[in-house]
C-alpha cells in the first residue's frame, strides 16, 4: 500500500468487516463506503454503520443508487432468493443472486471518491473460494479493474499515481476468514450477510451468503454470534 489511507467498500456483511479490519491493523485510516442500491437486504447498511463505528472509520458514506431499474436479480426484483442449495451447487455456477455488474458500479464509485480524496488504495472483501460463484469475484477481475483504474483517472495519468485494488480475502476459505477477523478482535455480532433477513434483522439461515458463514464458523470450531431466525438454522450441518 502506497498511504496511510484507504477507501474500503463496506457491506455489513462478514467479508467486508474482516477485509476493512484487515486493513485497519496495518495501519491505515478508513474511507468506508456503502450502497443503498435497492437491494431487498438493506438492513446490511445498519451493520454497515455499527462496523464503521466499531473500527473506527474516519468517514462513512453511504451512496444511494438504485439498481431496481434493471432487475434481472433476486436481490433487486421479486425474485425467490434461492434458499438450501446443496454445498456442491454453491459456487458451481452464477446464482439468480448475482447483480449484474455491481462490482464494477461498486468500484467505480470507490475510485471516484479515492481520487477526490487523493488516495490510491481501494479495498474490497471478494472471495473466489467459498463463495457464491460471481463472476465479478474473481483475481482476474480485479487484475483488469485495477489496469482500467490506471488508465481512466487523472490521477494514474496526469499524475502518474498508481491505483491498487487490495482483495486480503480472496485466496481465502470462510473459516480462515473467520480465524483471521476474531484474532483481529471483529464482532462478528454486528454483521449481517443474509440476503433475505427479517424485518428484525435476523438472518434466514438458509440462503447461501448464510449457508458459507455458517460453514466458516463452524469449520474454525466457532459459534457464529449473528442473530438467526431459528436456533435450528444456525446449528445447520448443511
Amino acid at each position: 500500500m502506497t498511504n496511510s489511507r484507504a477507501v474500503v467498500l463496506l457491506s455489513g456483511g462478514m467479508d467486508s468487516a474482516t477485509a476493512a479490519a484487515m486493513t485497519k491493523a496495518r495501519g491505515f485510516e478508513l474511507y468506508a463506503l456503502s450502497f443503498r442500491y435497492g437491494q431487498r437486504h438493506a438492513l446490511e447498511l445498519e451493520a454497515a454503520r455499527r462496523v464503521a463505528a466499531h473500527l473506527g472509520a474516519a468517514r462513512h458514506a453511504i451512496v444511494d443508487i438504485d439498481l431496481r431499474a434493471f432487475g434481472g436479480s433476486a436481490l433487486t426484483a421479486e425474485i425467490a432468493v434461492p434458499k438450501d442449495r446443496p454445498a456442491d451447487v454453491i459456487g458451481s455456477g452464477v446464482p439468480i443472486t448475482y447483480v449484474p455488474a455491481r462490482n464494477t458500479i461498486f468500484l467505480s464509485f470507490a475510485l471516484a471518491w479515492a481520487e477526490t480524496l487523493g488516495i490510491t488504495d481501494l479495498v474490497m472483501g471478494v472471495n473466489a473460494l467459498d463463495y457464491s460463484g460471481y463472476p465479478d469475484c474473481r483475481p482476474e477481475y480485479i487484475a483488469a479493474f485495477q489496469h482500467l483504474a490506471n488508465l481512466a483517472t487523472r490521477a494514474g495519468t496526469e499524475l502518474k499515481q498508481r491505483f491498487t485494488i487490495h482483495t486480503p480475502l480472496i485466496l481465502l476459505s470462510k473459516r480462515e476468514i473467520v480465524e483471521r477477523g476474531t484474532a483481529l478482535g471483529l464482532d462478528y455480532g454486528l454483521t449481517l450477510s443474509c440476503y433475505d433477513p427479517s424485518a428484525a434483522g435476523e438472518a434466514c439461515g438458509h440462503c447461501d451468503a448464510c449457508q458459507l458463514r455458517l460453514k466458516g464458523f463452524r469449520e474454525a470450531g466457532m459459534e457464529d454470534p449473528g442473530r438467526y431466525q431459528t436456533a435450528k438454522s444456525v446449528n445447520s450441518e448443511q
